[in-house]
């Protein structure tokens, strides 16, 4: 008996032990495998929190990286390579949750540096290599090449005589080689689509293109003008100077501005001349040899005035700042209705920079109110005297194209003004200078339609030619 009891608690002992073995067994096997097991874990077990000196770095590097020039993809390596080098524990690992993984991927995708480094995955070197392929590349139209092209020019120099002034139609000349014409720009990073006119009339349907600047934006206005009638004659194009107070003033050698519509499509084309883009108001009206305001600080009355009306604006100033311009012009510099008594700001490169800057600033306070209004800022168009200016003897004989070269490789502007005055304004860049620079055979030169000798005009492009291109850059980017 005493045998039997003892084994028969010897087998309550084994089967009790067995017993705590499974159920202890079973405990961890779900406690690892259960993931609402898992939420009893603290936060910060499962993950780990960056160092506050990390996290107060991360504006300080997200305005940095923002500032750096290249496509987004470019952005996005120098990103992921900040935050990989920054020391900080990563936050994705596998039990991340989907939906963060999917957020991310969205930010990722729209091309914005993220905010906040320390919500920002860490990729392995395949994952990087994929999500960057997957990202839109930023097109850059000025860096690309000029590349030979049978079907140019767009129009022809001889017909466009309607739209195009006689001083800027180099085919009447004695010039004798045009081979400048045969050329278009090709960006590096996107296509530019190929320019057809009743396309682009469609496209602009309804809509007003106005361009205000000096005379390189009226040879733009003028190369448009011909590239959308096809450089023919057109009755049906109607003169609606009238509608925007361009008419010839008694006594004045031309009216300050023109301004055509394309009744089929309602389209309208002007331009006024406005060679600083400042305000100018004579100080005594009735005397026509006064002195004229040049208001640094306010944009040209036509533009306020108009604005409203306008769907494409686009602005150049450059080749009137100087001192010659200015005196010649009677102009005095004004500032909040008062003459200047700032001498740092009357030297002329800090007045034109103030000047751009003061236009820039008034258009984007414009905008929110005109939200169909798009604005662009051609940027300068180069000269090319050599030895010599225009005043002094200097040329721009060269006929033969890209004896310079024919490709733009560099990332930001040539004109710097213009660049650092539309930087973080919805004011977009038209620039122009890097890959007009390169054109030097392209200018009217000495060349006239009775053939006599006459002062080089290395400012001026001959039409068809440079400026057409300009307005293949405008056109993509509306």
């Amino acid at each position: 008996m005493k045998g039997g009891f003892n084994y028969n608690m010897m087998g309550r002992l084994v089967s009790v032990t067995l017993t705590a073995l499974v159920c202890t067994t079973i405990l961890l096997w779900a406690w690892e495998k259960n993931p609402f097991a898992d939420t009893l874990l603290l936060a910060r077990e499962r993950f780990p929190i960056p160092s506050i000196d990390f996290m107060e770095d991360s504006p300080k590097n997200s305005l940095k990286s923002m500032k750096t020039k290249g496509n987004v993809q470019g952005k996005d390596i120098e990103e992921t390579n900040k935050i990989q080098n920054s020391g900080a524990a990563p936050i994705q690992g596998k039990d991340t949750p989907s939906a963060t993984i999917d957020e991310t991927k969205k930010i990722e995708n729209s091309g914005v540096a993220p905010t906040d480094y320390a919500l920002s995955p860490i990729m392995d070197e395949h994952n990087l290599n994929a999500t960057s392929t997957d990202q839109p590349k930023v097109c850059n139209f000025a860096k690309g090449r000029w590349i030979a092209d049978i079907r140019r020019p767009l129009y022809s120099g001889f017909h466009c005589k309607q739209w195009l002034s006689a001083m800027w139609a180099c085919r009447p000349t004695q010039r004798p080689d045009f081979s400048f014409e045969g050329y278009r720009w090709k960006p590096d990073s996107c296509e530019m689509p190929e320019f057809e006119r009743s396309s682009f009339l469609r496209r602009m349907q309804d809509k007003t293109i106005a361009f205000i600047g000096d005379s390189l934006g009226r040879q733009q206005f003028q190369s448009l003008m011909c590239m959308a009638t096809g450089g023919e004659e057109s009755l049906e194009v109607q003169n609606v100077g009238k509608e925007y107070g361009l008419v010839k003033r008694r006594g004045a050698i031309r009216p300050d501005g023109w301004a055509y519509r394309f009744p089929q499509t309602n389209t309208t084309i002007l331009y006024y001349w406005s060679a600083s883009l400042c305000d100018l108001v004579p100080l005594n009206s009735s005397n026509r040899t006064t002195d004229v305001a040049m208001h640094l600080d306010r944009p040209p009355a036509f533009m306020r005035q108009y604005l409203d009306r306008f769907d494409v604006l686009v602005l150049n100033t450059g080749h009137h700042w100087n001192r010659g311009k200015i005196n010649g012009n009677q102009w005095v510099m004004y500032v909040d209705g008062k003459p200047n008594q700032d001498k740092r700001r009357a030297r002329i490169d800090s007045a034109k920079k103030f000047t751009i800057h003061s236009v820039v600033r008034w258009l984007d306070s414009q905008l929110p109110s005109h939200p169909h209004l798009k604005t662009f800022f051609r940027t300068i168009s180069p000269r090319h005297f050599f030895n010599g200016d225009w005043n002094t003897g200097g040329s721009c004989d060269n006929t033969t194209p890209l004896s310079g070269g024919s490709e733009v490789v560099q990332e930001g502007s040539s004109d710097v003004v213009i660049e650092a005055a539309l930087r973080g304004t919805k004011t977009k860049i038209l620039d122009i200078t890097a890959l007009s620079q390169l054109r030097d055979e392209g200018h009217i030169s000495r060349y006239t339609i009775r053939g006599t000798a006459a002062v080089n005009d290395c400012l001026h492009w001959c039409l068809p030619g440079i400026p057409d291109t300009w307005n293949e850059l405008l056109i993509a980017q509306i």
